[in-house]
């Protein structure tokens, strides 16, 4: 019979937290989306941007531990991007 008493650390934690907030939010986003009456797409949409501020408070927190690394954009490449949607926007 395998430990159901497994030991999980705080990083196995935070990981399965931000990989089920990712899950959760991307259900509620397809939910708006699909969603045809405005008064419960309101409702799906403010739910989930209360998902996404929680999914990004378990980000802010595992990257504050060093758990979830990332890098900076190159100046040059921000620039790239903003161009683009800037362009897309007229």
């Amino acid at each position: 019979m395998a430990d159901c008493m497994t030991n999980y650390t705080d990083k196995n934690i935070m990981t399965d937290a931000i990989e089920t907030q990712k899950f959760v939010t991307g259900g509620y986003n397809w939910s708006a989306n699909e969603c045809a009456h405005p008064n419960i797409k309101n409702v799906f949409m403010d739910i989930l941007n209360e998902e996404h501020c929680i999914l990004h408070d378990v980000f802010d927190e595992m990257h504050a531990r060093g758990w979830y690394p990332t890098e900076d954009a190159p100046s040059a490449k921000i620039n790239e991007v903003k161009t683009t949607f800037t362009g897309t926007q007229n």
